[in-house]
């Protein structure tokens, strides 16, 4: 009872990140049951089928607070749904252990360049467009096969690779991504079920993990509403890097020491890229209360100049053709 309670609050850890950040609780929980000795299948089956639950609270909360944008959760989710399908397939009998230092390099360089992107004053390109399928689609494939195969890696390769984009609130990349990770996890646990049976997924675990996310999915939501996307931004950079830095890491086998500086100095570019994102933040803010401060404002008219002539917003209307109106 004491370690599912533990694990209970682990879920409900794991979803406040998530939800927050748009990735994390795989990742969180899969870890913790690998520590306690549960096979990595049986651990990854577990941890999505809570997630199912714990993915669909988590998107209607998003969806609540006007955090999802649904085109790109339609372009996403299904293609993230084939890849987690043939990822829990495999996982039930491969090991994809060989890939896990390449796939970290990618995500540690795009959590580097999400650290410096909002590090700086934040630039959105609408102009560019949006998204396309052709973008949408592949990456949802290669997220939910490495979902399944690692027990969490679906928020970790979409949310950054949608950031990266500039074409997206970081609010909507992480509601859209987590909305659209519930058709993930059910494809994933369909395979599970399939390569496993029904002895692959631990009851109690996936209970205990259900209930802590359920609790934290609503809070989550709301937090990703008010947290500002510059510290938002940084925040996911910080989490990508530190992450993937302890898997490369490990697969380079270095001196016990060595591991201990690198994390320091880690730390301490993220605690900086925080601070910077802090600075560009409050300059930001102020530069916006200045201009509208100093935006002349219909209450410099008075009631009797208003009244005497028509305005030349009038005259043009006026102009306009039915149609055009």
């Amino acid at each position: 009872m004491r370690k599912l309670l533990v694990i209970a609050l682990v879920g409900l850890a794991a979803q406040l990140v998530d939800g927050a950040l748009g990735m994390a609780y795989g990742l969180t929980s899969t870890t913790l049951l690998l520590v306690v000795g549960i096979a990595p299948a049986a651990a990854s089956a577990s941890v999505h089928l809570a997630e199912i639950g714990t993915t669909l609270a988590s998107g209607a909360a998003h969806w609540r607070f006007g955090n999802v944008d649904w085109r790109v959760v339609r372009r996403i989710a299904l293609p993230g749904a084939i890849g987690a399908f043939a990822g829990a397939t495999f996982l039930s009998w491969l090991s994809t252990e060989s890939a896990a230092p390449w796939m970290a390099a990618i995500l540690f360089t795009l959590g580097a360049y999400l650290l410096v992107r909002f590090s700086r004053p934040l630039r959105r390109n609408p102009a560019a467009g949006r998204l396309r399928g052709r973008f949408l689609g592949p990456l949802g494939l290669v997220a939910g096969f490495v979902d399944a195969t690692g027990g969490g890696g679906w928020g970790p390769v979409a949310t950054p690779a949608l950031l990266a984009s500039g074409r997206m609130e970081p609010r909507k990349v992480i509601g859209s991504v987590d909305t659209s990770e519930f058709v993930v996890a059910s494809s994933a646990s369909l395979g599970f079920l399939i390569g496993l049976g029904t002895e692959g997924f631990l009851l109690p675990i996936v209970l205990a993990l259900l209930a802590g996310g359920l609790i934290a999915a609503p809070i989550a939501a709301y937090l990703v509403r008010i947290i500002p996307a510059q510290m938002l931004g940084a925040a996911v950079g910080g989490v990508i890097v530190l992450t993937n830095a302890r898997v490369l890491l490990g697969a380079a086998e270095l001196p016990s020491a060595v591991p201990v500086v690198v994390y320091l100095l880690l730390a301490a570019g993220w605690v900086g890229a925080l601070v910077l994102a802090v600075r560009v933040l409050r300059r930001t803010r102020r530069e916006d209360a200045l201009a509208a401060a100093t935006a002349p404002t219909d209450a410099a008219t008075s009631p009797a100049e208003a009244d005497a002539a028509p305005t030349e917003a009038d005259s043009n209307t006026r102009a306009l053709s039915g149609a055009d109106r």
